[in-house]
């Protein structure tokens, strides 16, 4: 305050360097009276006045598809005058040159894509960045489409004895017609003939994870539900949870006589009314 009063344009009118200093001093008050200031400031992320500092230049890309690098810090050399000074102003900007000189490292973003089997059962991926270096990323059982991997360390490196910053992946799953997730369960829609709904059998469904064979019952229909016990998402809590097979009988095309015959046949003297209410 003393040395705000002192240098205050009212007592130093047309003095352009009080006028400067002043600004600088009231900025450097407002840091101190802030918590979240100050520690963005002893961590490096803000210059004395507030402003954000930019990130160190490095030979690296911010994301995948590759942005501009970063430019250098802001020079603070115009401090020079009010960094000699014996006061606690002058402390503080030192302690920030001090973290800035061991900055870590920024975070480097990048995005993923993978098949929707990829993301029931998990896998192991390699993102192979503009520069030429590679992120191998392993992808957990059950991860869900917008998720982000942190890989530490793998991030852009830090000045002095600041460490390497973190690379975020944003992983997206990639749709598949046949499947529809639902939470951890899977639902799928499947064909079958007119006589595997009528007589029953065993048919080869495909899941997330390969095909297996399922029975269908005797005289299902179609939007009758089938449920694969353990083939839908891994759950956090362990297990899995189950595939739902929807039916949707199929007739042959074209027509088959034989067919059309037999029903014509069977369909005499039948009082069945799919359409009858109760």
């Amino acid at each position: 305050r003393k040395l705000a009063k002192k240098l205050h344009p009212d007592l130093n009118p047309g003095d352009k360097s009080a006028e400067e200093k002043f600004k600088e001093v009231a900025a450097a008050y407002d840091l101190l009276g802030d918590a979240d200031k100050r520690r963005r400031f002893d961590a490096g992320e803000i210059d004395a006045s507030g402003a954000e500092r930019p990130p160190p230049r490095q030979n690296y890309y911010r994301d995948y598809a590759g942005a501009d690098t970063g430019h250098p810090y802001a020079n603070t050399s115009g401090f020079s005058d009010f960094m000699d000074s014996d006061d606690i102003f002058a402390d503080l900007l030192r302690r920030g040159q001090r973290a800035q000189a061991n900055r870590r490292g920024q975070d480097l973003h990048y995005r993923l894509a993978i098949d929707f089997s990829e993301s029931i059962a998990g896998a192991g991926k390699r993102i192979t960045l503009p520069d030429g270096g590679t992120l191998d990323v392993k992808i957990p059982p059950g991860l869900v489409s917008g998720q982000t991997l942190r890989l530490k360390g793998k991030g852009a490196p830090g000045a002095g004895t600041g460490g390497p910053g973190d690379a975020l992946i944003e992983v997206e799953v990639l749709p598949d017609p046949r499947f529809e997730r639902e939470g951890d369960d899977i639902a799928i829609e499947l064909a079958v003939s007119l006589s595997e709904a009528v007589l029953g059998g065993r048919i080869r469904v495909p899941t997330a994870t390969g095909a297996v064979t399922m029975a269908v019952p005797k005289g299902s229909n179609t939007g009758t539900v089938l449920r694969l016990k353990g083939k839908g998402a891994p759950k956090r809590g362990g297990g899995s949870g189950d595939q739902f097979v929807k039916l949707k009988v199929v007739l042959p095309s074209p027509p088959d006589a034989e067919l059309e015959a037999f029903v014509s046949g069977w369909a005499k003297g039948k009082a069945f009314d799919p359409r009858k209410e109760g």
